[in-house]
């Protein structure tokens, strides 16, 4: 291509289309104005979020539901700082983004000028990398390695600060052909046969093996591979939270989610086990419960694409170091069919006769529970929606009652638990799924990526987290984003209250809350607004948030009081959970469901799982 005499603000949008960026998620300011004008000559659209916050939310959602990398665009100071708990958020769940600030000119560098932050230094511990631009040669080239950096190896967020005097400069511009690389940096990583058989061999021998699958089976694209091993070797698999989809749950093998609020079988299972397979996931505190007990009669194998995470919190007897998709392609043909009845009858008998929740049998007393919300919503969307979920009590039920059978479909905060999630991250996931022609005309914006097709994107939120983020509802309106969203609405902090009646005697202290008329908050907007407060009203309700043109909110007030089971506490023993109170006329014994039996610790009655 010829060379070509630009702007530092038109490099922005000149590399950005060469990424094939067809949308980005902003707010403009003083400090990335010219950036703005020049992007009224580019075919990219922009959604004006109503805080930087949310357009770092949007991006994420946009990439982890399309797998592209996602774009979020602030000014400086406040602006670039606003991002800081998104770029956080997917730096903790690999989430490719990049992020540009703009920036006070060079020449104010360090002099405190007006909305100066030094935004490089606040997210360098929370960036995959970060580069700070004062010259317009400078910006292309280093856009384009951002995206390289962001998507490659461990994906993860990239913060690109141009500063104004760059982005107002001009220079000869001829785009780089040919593969990015960079010294030093090795985004893949191959294993050794002789490690592949090694890991063959142990699988072959195992008695009691079990695949704990993580969100790398999902980024890395790797659903019909990890299937085929599970299937091969006849292995049962347990999911983390991020790790929902990439094995269907209606698949005889699956498990479910392991850990803090994950199945109670399935925590036994591994602590029973004698050899665990850890295919793209970190080990993290909220599925290992106490380290020193953690597995121990089980060997481990780690594959991992990131090498920093191997032997980091559990060490391992054998880490396969590359992406996982292709270690799960050499290593299942060298692995041994067989079908381990006996190991999969032993896991069937932890579970008990009850072979998956049984909502029916949540207390009888007419009340609206959040278990029945999540329940009627898998069963009325059939299990295809794309659910987007904030953080807390809703985000457990949602990981428990609503079965996840395809990657991607599921949207959430895990590593760093963000309230405030889940609204704008299912706008950017509206935005990166296909569409019916003519949906989404928006007001005030003339462009929209292109789409055939019509993918359902439900949001799950607690009236706390909703209200975080819910100025993201004018960007519903002026986009003309479709998303119904569901608000658990308990009037309370719900997982804080949980612990709090766990673990603080009942003192509810800061946790009662109170919120808007949700329904008028919608309608302020010029959305609709629907409550439910009964059980026999959540198909209509449902039915009507599908058949509106709009954006729906559904205030589902639910039972107040009620708590995520089963529950390992902080610190303890992974087999060591909260279990639900019995129901008056209950049962004990294998009858019952394993996962719902006793009752919370410092409370009459005390009956933890691992003093039965």
């Amino acid at each position: 291509m010829a060379r070509r005499k630009l702007t530092g603000a038109q490099l922005v949008w000149e590399a950005l289309c060469r990424e094939n960026v067809e949308v980005v998620f902003g707010y403009p300011g003083g400090a990335i104005m010219p950036v703005y004008d020049a992007m009224l000559d580019y075919p990219v659209h922009h959604v004006l979020v109503r805080h930087e916050q949310g357009a770092a939310h949007m991006a994420d959602g946009y990439a982890r539901a399309s797998g592209r990398v996602g774009v979020a665009i602030a000014t400086s100071g406040p602006g670039a700082t606003n991002l800081v708990t998104g770029i956080a958020t997917a730096m903790l769940d690999s989430s490719p983004i990049v992020c540009i600030t703009g920036q006070v000119s060079s020449t104010l560098l360090g002099t405190d000028a007006f909305q100066e932050t030094d935004i490089t230094g606040v997210t360098l511990p929370i960036t995959k990398h970060n580069y700070l631009v004062t010259r317009p040669e400078e910006i292309a080239p280093t856009l384009r390695e951002a995206f390289f950096i962001a998507r490659s190896g461990r994906p993860g967020p990239v913060l690109v600060d141009i500063t104004k005097d760059a982005q107002q400069g001009s220079c000869e511009y001829e785009p780089e052909e040919g593969a990015q690389r960079l010294p030093g940096y090795r985004p893949v990583w191959r294993v050794l046969e002789s490690e592949l058989d090694q890991a063959a061999a142990m699988l072959d021998g195992a008695e009691r093996p079990l695949i704990l699958a993580g969100h790398g089976i999902v980024q890395a694209g790797a659903v019909d591979e990890l299937r085929a091993l599970a299937e091969r070797a006849g292995v049962p698999v347990a999911s983390t939270l991020l790790g929902l989809g990439g094995f269907p749950a209606s698949h005889p093998l699956s498990l479910g989610m392991m850990g803090m609020h994950g199945e109670a079988w399935v925590n036994h299972a591994i602590q029973e086990a004698d050899l665990l397979v850890a295919l793209g996931m970190r080990f993290d505190d909220r599925v290992t419960g106490n380290l020193k007990t953690y597995a121990k009669r089980a060997k481990k194998i780690h594959v991992e694409i990131d090498p920093s995470e191997i032997g980091k919190n559990v060490p391992v007897d054998l880490a396969l170091v590359s992406d996982v998709r292709e270690v799960l392609r050499a290593l299942t043909p060298r692995v041994r069919a067989q079908a381990r009845q006996g190991w999969v009858g032993r896991i069937a008998a932890l579970k008990g006769d009850t072979k998956s929740r049984d909502i029916q049998r949540l207390p009888p007393d007419g009340h609206l529970y959040a278990a029945h919300v999540i329940h009627d919503l898998w069963r009325l969307t059939d299990g295809k929606a794309v659910v987007v979920t904030d953080v807390g009590q809703h985000q457990m039920w949602e990981a428990q009652y609503y079965r996840h059978d395809h990657a991607r479909k599921l949207i959430t905060s895990g590593g760093l638990g963000t309230m405030g999630f889940a609204l704008p991250a299912a706008i950017g996931a509206w935005f990166a799924l296909p569409r019916a022609e003519g949906e989404g005309v928006s007001r005030g914006a003339t462009r929209r990526p292109k789409g055939e097709g019509g993918d359902e994107v439900w949001v799950i939120a607690g009236d706390g987290g909703f209200q975080m983020t819910a100025c993201e509802l004018s960007t519903c309106a002026q986009e003309g984003v479709k998303v119904n969203i569901a608000i658990i609405n308990n009037g309370y902090l719900g997982m804080v209250r949980q612990w709090q009646q766990f673990f603080y005697d009942k003192r509810y202290a800061a946790t009662p809350l109170i919120s808007p008329d949700f329904v008028k908050l919608a309608e302020a907007h010029g959305l609709t607004g629907l409550r439910v407060d009964k059980r026999d009203q959540v198909d209509g309700a449902v039915a009507e948030a599908r058949r509106a043109k709009g954006s729906v909110v559904i205030d589902f007030r639910v039972e107040q009081e009620d708590s995520v089971y089963p529950m390992v506490p902080s610190g303890a023993d992974l087999g060591d959970m909260i279990r639900r109170p019995r129901m008056i006329g209950e049962a004990s014994g294998a009858s019952r469901d394993a996962s719902e039996a006793a009752v919370p610790p410092r409370m009459p009655g005390v009956v933890v799982e691992g003093e039965r």
